[in-house]
């Protein structure tokens, strides 16, 4: 790891954008450094581009740009390097990936917000590491450069003075984590406090990467059973009662699930259920029993136990951060 900021001077905070970046990459990590100095710290933050040139984000909102990467002084404490939707076209400029080595020469923390991996890797800076990006790009990550190893569930990952980051929100997780070592915790948890986020989500991002539909089999009669635990999760459906409803033996069952799906019939069932009881927590506020009970869970124990398991979170603190935040006119949930 190179070395960390000491003394009071003041933390230089260097962001690269380019034409089309995500704005909540950008914007969410400058919050939490700017909230920061309200707590007693010293960031100074500078917006740079390859060519200095002011660019429009994804969303059409335009950033003013502070200097080209290349007028940047001295060494940085932190570089931030955030993504965009057109990230395959982005890893083929070699301007701002040039613009991205020069930074990370000259820093002591290097970090991307997500699919600013990609930038990092098309750079050669993950050779070698450890790291995550958004969920649904964290299988193209690891195809396209599998010298990385990519870090599937993780919020953010830190390897050396490298740090990656997953969904655009994560960077404001990764920045909480910066201000934490360069400030200590107290202050990093009041800006998360003033900020109204967590200090640390519950769970990893595999919570929001749940598929909306269980796989299919391809066979007839591996179907039919896939769509009676589909259709009623509660069932008993051990591995003898789905054989006898096929007309086979447990073997024979097992075989078929390990061929068609991959999977083992009760692997099959929790995934079901888990869908289930994500929904049922999502769209309702009916008590962990009878989540438990109509999903097949059986109980609130063991709900918890598949959601530990599976999530690493609870069945509370799930529907605590995904249900709908509707609000009544008194600032209370409706």
């Amino acid at each position: 790891m190179k070395d960390r900021p000491t003394g009071r001077k003041p933390l230089l905070v260097t962001v690269l954008v380019f034409p089309g970046v995500r704005l909540l990459d950008v914007t969410g990590p400058i919050e939490v450094f700017s909230t920061a100095n309200e707590f007693g710290g010293r960031y100074r933050v500078y917006m740079v581009s390859s060519d200095g040139a002011d660019v429009v984000t994804a969303s059409g909102t335009g950033l003013r740009v502070d200097l080209a990467a290349a007028q940047v002084r001295g060494a940085s404490d932190v570089v931030i390097i955030p993504g965009g939707p057109e990230w395959p076209s982005l890893i083929k400029d070699d301007a701002l990936l040039d613009a991205i080595g020069e930074l990370d020469a000259r820093s002591c923390r290097t970090a991307s917000v997500c699919t600013g991996a990609f930038l990092l890797a098309a750079a050669g800076l993950l050779d070698g590491r450890k790291a995550t990006t958004h969920w649904r790009f964290a299988d193209q990550l690891a195809l396209r450069y599998p010298q990385v190893t990519v870090e599937m569930d993780a919020l953010f990952v830190r390897d050396g003075h490298i740090m990656t980051s997953a969904g655009v929100s994560s960077g404001i997780d990764l920045s909480l984590a910066l201000v934490e070592e360069h400030l200590g915790a107290d202050v990093a948890r009041a800006v998360a406090k003033d900020m109204v986020v967590f200090m640390q989500w519950p769970g990893g991002q595999s919570q929001f990467s749940v598929p909306t539909h269980t796989p299919h089999g391809r066979q007839e009669m591996l179907r039919r059973i896939l769509d009676a635990v589909a259709g009623d999760p509660s069932a008993p459906h051990t591995l003898a009662a789905m054989a006898r409803r096929a007309g086979v033996s447990p073997r024979h069952m097992t075989r078929l699930f390990h061929d068609d799906m991959t999977m083992t019939p009760a692997r099959y069932v929790e995934q079901v259920r888990m869908e289930a009881a994500q929904a049922m927590l999502e769209e309702s506020d009916n008590p962990m029993a009878t989540v438990a009970r109509r999903t097949g869970f059986g109980s609130p124990e063991s709900l918890r136990r598949a959601f530990t398991r599976n999530l690493d979170t609870t069945p509370g603190a799930y529907r605590a951060c995904f249900r709908t935040t509707h609000t009544a006119g008194d600032g209370k949930r409706a």
